[in-house]
Parts: C-alpha cells; structure tokens; sequence
C-alpha cells in the first residue's frame, strides 16, 4: 500500500478518535494546540502545518495524553534550508502529516523521565524516536535538542526542540535493526545518538559486530563496562565514523581518511576481493541509510599510532607506497601485533632503484615486493638494547644478520635512528634496503644467508660445497667457480642485479643479490 495513503488513514484515524469521540470540549480546559504551541511566537511555522494538516483537532482533546516534541521557526527554516526550499515549500510536502505525527507520543513524557537511549514509538510508527539524556542535564528526541522542556497542559507536555525529526531509517537504525547491541549500547553510552540519528548527515559508519567488540575485550583484558566507562569511549567510536558517504566502490588502495576523532587518521586497503579500514576487513558493505552507509567490520579499530603511522608521519614515503602496493597496511597496523620494522629510508629506495636502473614505479612492480617488505620485519618488540649479534628471523621466513661490532648493522645497512615507539612495536630507520635470498632453500640451519646485499665488492656465499654461478640481469653467464670459497669476489661486475645460483650435494640454492 501506497506510504502516503496508510499515514493519511492513521492520520484520520486519530483525529476521528480524539474528535468524534468527544462530545464537549470545555474552553476553560488547556491544551497543548491552543494554550503552547498556538500561542508561542517562536512556533508558528508549526502551528499553521498542524493546523493546514487537521492535527490541531487531535491536539486539543482534553482526554488525550500526549507529548509533543514542537520544532521552532528556526528548525522549520533549517530544514528548508538544507532541503533547498522555503516554508512554503515544506507546507506543500505530500508527507507533511506524516513528519508531524513523528513528533508526537500517545504518552505524557516529562524531562525528568527520560533515560538515556530509551527508544519510544510516536503516533507515526514507521520509526522509532531515539532519545538521549546526556550528563549535563540536556535531553535529545533524536538530533533535536530541548531547548525549552515541559511545557505543560491539562492532556500533555510540550518540550521546545531545535530541529525538524524526520521519519527515515539512519545509520542508528541500521545498527539497531541488526542486532549490533554491545556498538548501539556503546554509541548510547557515549551520547553519539544525536549526531548519528542526524537525517541530514552524510556518514559512514564502518560497524564492529558484537564479536569484534568480544575480542577487543579479550585483548585489553577488560569486561564491557570498563569499557563503557572509558573517558576515550566517544573517541573510539568517532574513530569508526567519516563525515562523507563512501560506498565500498569508493575505496581505493592506500587512501588515508579523516573519521570524526581527529585522533588519528584511517588507512583503507583495497586488495582484488576484500575492502580493510586499518586491520579490519569489511564483511558486509554498502547497508545504506537515508543519512550514510554503514559497511559492517570484524574487528574494532583504535586510534593509537602504529608503525605504520611512524612510516607516513614522518615522510617515509618510498616505504609506505610498498607497503601499499604489497597490500600488507592491515597486518602492519593491527595494534594488537607487536612488530619491529627496520625501517629504509627514501634515500635507500632511491639507492636501489638506481642500482637496479629502475624508478620507485619500477621498484613497486617487483614480483617478490610482499616478501622484500617482510624481510624487514620482526615479530615482537625488539628494542636496540635488546640486539645481540647473529641472525635473528624476519615475518618472510628467513634471517637478517644483526652485527654490533661497529654501530648496529643489519646485512649491510646501518641502523640511523634506533627506537621509534608504536603502539604495536617499534621502528629502527636504516640506510639499505635489506634484500632477501631469493628462492633459496635453506640447509638444516635458518642461518645460512648471502650478505652484504647490495654488495661492493665481495659477498659471502652460504657454507656449501659444489660450484655457483652468477647469472646477470639480461641472462648471461658471468661468473662461475667453487662455492666452498667463501667469500666472493665481485667488483670486477657491473653494477645491477645479479641471480647466485649453487649446486651441491644437498641441493639447487639460489639468491639474488645487487653490485653497487
């Protein structure tokens, strides 16, 4: 059935209740119509809708019960301001009857009885009102704020509010409507339900389901309630929201967004057939509200700074587009993994594209990029006072060679700037870029490595017996001898990238090193 037509019956319906059930109607008796709203210079937009819509006869029922939540000439004017119109043309609207009745309880509410997050239903039912009664005292029916409360008459209460409700479903409903109970008690708790119950927000809620709250639980060791009584609960929650509508189709790979917490900023991931906001994959995209969208996460996102935000905030811009390109921002920001990063500077990119006769695009296009990135990472928070010398494994499976002899070495690059606090790790900044062997398969011992790499002039070969050879970039052959040497010599070769390849008795090994 036509929308319009229904709320038009339910609209007769009342008014045949209140008026043809009603057979005097002493004048000496008040009203909420005729002795609050009728007689309020700052109501008269909503008097003339009541009264152009036959609302006022149900209004003026001395048995009635009601609660009528008056929106001012100032919130009137608001509404047709946003909605691009005039008074006039807020009058005209075919659903007028319908917005009216949204105002309005079958019940006498005064302030003092509204709790915080009750959801009561109006005269007009195809929405809940959501109300907010905050710390301080002040009392929301949706976004609308009191500003003048219990204004009384002998069949209601008439409560002053700054802005038009309007009946439509919101990123609150959404929530609400799917059973998000531990996010929605969250939102209540922390008084959002005005801004998010807004109608005409433009949002994007990116939702923790109740398991993903269960888990952030588990991880802080606490229960729901100490964390509904954290001081930071509204800035958790912000955290998740964008003051713009992004549909999933929207996401690109790598963009940073501001949320409403101007805390820290969200770091998006698009990969061939998943959308990540920070660590949190999206499980369901694209709920769509009359105010935003709201795509449903996994798992609770957290505004501290990462090593990851370590990286962009201070320009390591060769290294953030890797990490990028390799798609691996959500396993590096999840602040409850604790990681190194060795860290390589612009500068050390811009070292090895030169060395390989490549740009950063060209660096970004290696194959093996994922696997060059966690080759500098470290499980766990290896702080420089926790260094020892010898091999120590990467999160790619195989070890870097930590040398303490002269400064701090990692392969060949040194290590400039030691301990750069995250909250999921730490970061040391070297001057290399550390390259891992590649496709090598390791003898019984995850020590064996090829370094330095890059190398000057000499590499040393891992401690097999057999013959190598080094294959250049364009295929060729350039030389061969007996892998048990050692050490290799290799400044005879051009600079560039070069393929070690070794046969033994235990095996085929090879490695990829560059001549600088």
């Amino acid at each position: 059935m036509n929308s319009f037509l229904t709320f038009n019956r339910i609209k007769q319906s009342i008014v045949a209740l209140f008026f043809f059930g009603t057979t005097t109607i002493s004048l000496a008796q008040t009203n909420v119509f005729d002795n609050i709203i009728a007689t309020s210079p700052n109501h008269t937009s909503l008097k003339i809708a009541l009264e152009q819509e036959g609302l006022d006869i149900a209004l003026k029922n001395p048995s009635a019960s009601l609660t009528v939540f008056a929106p001012t000439n100032a919130a009137f004017d608001a509404l047709a301001a946003a909605l691009g119109t005039n008074i006039n043309g807020l009058l005209a609207n075919p659903d007028l009857s319908n917005i009216l009745l949204y105002h309005v309880l079958g019940t006498t509410v005064p302030a003092s009885a509204v709790t915080n997050g009750a959801i009561v239903t109006p005269l007009n039912p195809v929405n809940t009102i959501k109300m907010t009664k905050t710390s301080t005292g002040s009392v929301y029916a949706n976004q609308a704020m009191v500003n003048a409360a219990d204004l009384n008459a002998a069949n209601g209460v008439v409560h002053s509010v700054d802005a038009v409700l309007l009946p439509v479903e919101t990123v609150v409903d959404i929530a609400i409507d799917n059973n998000f109970t531990t996010l929605t008690t969250a939102v209540v708790t922390a008084e959002l339900l005005p801004a998010l119950t807004n109608p005409l927000a433009t949002l994007t809620v990116f939702a923790p389901t109740n398991a993903a709250f269960d888990a952030l639980l588990t991880n802080l060791g606490i229960d729901v309630n100490t964390l509904l009584a954290s001081p930071d609960l509204a800035d958790y929650l912000t955290y998740h929201v964008l003051g713009t509508i992004v549909p999933s189709s929207a996401v690109t790979n790598g963009a940073i967004v501001s949320p409403l917490s101007t805390t820290n900023t969200l770091k998006l991931t698009r990969t061939a057939t998943n959308v990540y906001v920070n660590q949190a994959n999206v499980t369901i995209a694209d709920l769509n509200a009359a105010n935003g969208v709201v795509h449903v996460i996994d798992e609770v996102v957290l505004p501290f700074p990462t090593v990851v935000d370590v990286a962009i905030d201070n320009g390591f811009t060769s290294l953030t587009a890797a990490v990028v390109e390799a798609e691996l921002v959500p396993a590096l920001i999840d602040p409850f993994t604790q990681l190194t990063v060795f860290a390589p500077t612009n500068a050390a990119f811009d070292n090895l594209a030169a060395a390989l006769g490549v740009d950063i695009n060209g660096l970004l296009a290696l194959p093996n990029l994922a696997d060059v990135l966690l080759y500098h990472v470290v499980a766990g928070q290896v702080l420089s006072t926790d260094l020892t010398n010898g091999p120590v494994p990467t999160l790619n499976g195989q070890n870097i060679i930590v040398d303490l002899t002269s400064g701090v070495k990692i392969n060949d690059a040194n290590v400039t700037l030691a301990d750069v606090a995250a909250f999921n790790g730490v970061v040391h900044v070297i001057d290399g870029v550390l390259l891992p062997a590649a496709g090598i398969t390791e003898m019984n011992t995850n020590d064996i490595q090829i370094y330095p790499n890059p190398a000057v002039s000499e590499i040393k070969l891992p401690e097999l017996s057999g013959t190598y050879e080094i294959i250049s970039a364009a295929g060729i052959s350039v030389k061969k001898g007996n892998a048990n040497e050692g050490t290799l010599a290799i400044e005879n070769l051009e600079n560039g990238l070069y393929i070690l390849n070794v046969s033994s008795n235990e095996g085929q090994y090879k490695a990829s090193f560059i001549k600088q």
